[in-house]
């Protein structure tokens, strides 16, 4: 079992950036695969970005990847830099990993989740 602690959150004016870090505690190999979701009431968990340790790739949303950025920091953490934050980026943002082989932005393969960050972007 693994503990993923987030951390970075807050409230910040449009236009204005953020970097989230998720740390993971407890066995390695249940971390190759590390990702960020967001979640706004009423709506279903989405996809951010994930990296895979395996062979060091990352990936992003299509609408978010110009302006978010996931990181690897070391074998148990990743950050996510958040740039030109817009008010529609409001959201709790979730880390989450597993430790398949493969992975994508689909929620239900992920079987470790943190709390959750809140981020809110509001002039």
């Amino acid at each position: 079992q693994i503990e993923l602690v987030e951390s970075g959150g807050g409230s910040v004016q449009p236009g204005r950036s953020l970097r989230l870090s998720c740390v993971a505690s407890g066995l390695p190999h249940d971390t190759n695969c590390m990702a960020w979701f967001r979640q706004v009431p009423g709506k279903e968990r989405g996809g951010v970005a994930y990296s895979l340790r395996r062979d060091g790739s990352l990936f992003h949303a299509d609408s978010l990847q110009r302006r978010f950025a996931i990181s690897r920091d070391n074998q148990t953490t990743v950050s996510l830099e958040m740039t030109g934050l817009r008010p529609e980026d409001t959201a709790v943002h979730y880390c989450a990993a597993h430790g398949n082989r493969w992975c994508t932005l689909s929620a239900h393969e992920f079987a470790h989740w943190g709390q959750g960050t809140q981020v809110t972007v509001s002039s």
